[in-house]
């Protein structure tokens, strides 16, 4: 027995220094050369989503229906632990559906499809309204609200579903305010985990880029994102991650050199 308890302590300690060499040499050693993590998808039992789930995936979200088969398995596993590790609560008589939550945890999905780190602790419940609603922090009727300090993450349903139904007005209030909870827990995390290193890392080539006097006025002459996105940081990288999902071509096409960083920050790859 003592024998067999030592062997399991030895073990124990040595995957515990790998695991420790990987995080603090392997892992930053690689992501300074490739900009990337060395692995984002691993899950020993993936979870299966019903099929009501996989129709709603198909027929309403242009990126699941972009994966390969195994990377719609990772997509839909990752709805599954959303769904499982959030509560969901509906206001003024709203119920919440399975299929709204579907369509809630596939927005939040395709944003961090590429990060290894999709559940975050900077909001815990998402309330969801019929329509616009009064907001308690700004006396204010919202659309939409992310409130860390509430940890809620609030939508107006018929403008949640909008932003799904059109797919390409660069108008997607789900993928707007997950970018703000995103933004929020990566700079809140920054030396911490490796998907927030990433886009702490290239949100500052992204700010330091538009800061340049000729690329400011790249994005003037574009003319493509909407006033809204030059209000402050949070709403710049908001704005701009609904155009990069809605309309990615255009995106691509008029400013490339943003595009490429904008794709990096949240390690997208197809």
């Amino acid at each position: 027995m003592l024998e067999v308890f030592v062997g399991l302590l030895c073990m124990a300690i040595a995957l515990f220094f790998l695991f420790l060499a990987f995080n603090v040499l392997i892992e930053p050693a690689y992501m300074l050369m490739f900009d990337r993590p060395v692995y984002v998808h691993w899950y020993l039992f993936p979870k299966e989503l019903p099929s009501e789930a996989h129709f709603i995936l198909n027929k309403e979200f242009r990126f699941y229906r972009s994966l390969s088969p195994v990377r719609k398995k990772y997509f839909r596993h990752r709805v599954h632990a959303f769904i499982e590790y959030y509560d969901f609560v509906g206001r003024e008589g709203l119920e919440v559906t399975d299929a709204m939550k579907i369509r809630i945890a596939a927005t939040s999905v395709m944003l961090t499809f590429g990060m290894r780190q999709y559940l975050t602790d900077v909001f815990q419940t998402i309330i969801v309204y019929p329509d616009a609603f009064l907001s308690l922090s700004t006396q204010e009727y919202h659309k939409g609200e992310f409130n860390p300090a509430a940890g809620v993450i609030v939508f107006s349903w018929h403008h949640f579903i909008e932003g799904i139904e059109y797919d390409n007005d660069n108008l997607n209030l789900g993928l707007h305010e997950f970018a703000h909870a995103l933004h929020f827990s990566s700079l809140r995390k920054r030396a911490v985990g490796t998907a927030s290193v990433l886009y702490c890392d290239m949100l500052d080539k992204i700010m330091k880029y538009i800061s340049q006097p000729a690329n400011r006025e790249k994005l003037v002459q574009a003319d493509y994102f909407r006033l809204y996105a030059y209000t402050n940081q949070f709403e710049f990288i908001a704005v701009i991650l609904e155009y990069f999902f809605e309309t990615p071509n255009e995106f691509r096409q008029k400013l490339p050199e943003l595009h490429d960083m904008v794709s990096k920050m949240i390690n997208f790859r197809r």
